[in-house]
């Protein structure tokens, strides 16, 4: 196949996003050794890069006592998503934790999840509604994957959808630049950047 050249239509990374944090979770999407390291079975290269934004988020939640979830792709031996993309993130193995530099403390959510959606067969809806969350940042890895089923199924269930765009990872350029485009687009959500999130109580 020939290569060609897409133009991307245009998208805006807002510089300044004020949140409620009593409002707004922190979603913290399969940041795990098989994705983000070098030995990994699916690595995917410009996850590192996104570890110190990640960091950063975390910590601006944390300070905040905004709820915090982490999704860990989780599968067994044979599952069918091999078929797609080779075995990773076996259970109970090197490659399924999530790396120690994020790793979740005591209290915040771990979710288990199946396939791409983090929503799909989980309680993440339940326990974000009992959190009181409207809002979700959601960030991690991989960009038109895990990331945009993540999110699409949030604005789906009319959760606001909030994507910095630099704790974000994807496999490709064009990958990273269709998921952006789609959920600003499609559902209205917010790009920004990790140090461009500000929490800001309601009065």
């Amino acid at each position: 196949m020939s290569a060609r050249t897409v133009e991307v239509p245009e998208y805006t990374v807002t510089p300044r996003v004020e949140l409620d944090p009593e409002r707004t979770a922190l979603v913290v999407v399969d940041m795990q050794n098989d994705f983000c390291r070098p030995e990994g079975k699916l690595f995917v290269p410009d996850a590192p890069r996104t570890v110190g934004a990640i960091a950063r988020l975390l910590e601006l939640a944390r300070s905040h006592h905004m709820p915090v979830f982490f999704t860990q792709d989780w599968h067994r031996p044979g599952d069918p998503e091999f078929a797609i993309w080779g075995e990773h993130v076996l259970e109970d193995t090197w490659g399924a934790r999530i790396i120690d530099e994020l790793a979740p403390r005591p209290g915040e959510r771990v979710i288990r999840k199946v396939r791409y959606d983090a929503f799909y067969g989980t309680s993440l809806d339940h326990d974000l509604r009992l959190a009181g969350a409207d809002t979700l940042i959601i960030c991690g890895t991989v960009a038109n994957i895990c990331v945009h089923y993540t999110a699409a199924s949030a604005a789906l269930r009319w959760y606001k959808v909030v994507l910095p765009v630099d704790a974000i990872s994807a496999l490709a350029p064009f990958d990273m630049e269709s998921a952006l485009r789609q959920v600003s687009f499609l559902f209205r959500g917010i790009l920004t950047r990790s140090d461009g999130i500000v929490a800001h109580a309601s009065p």
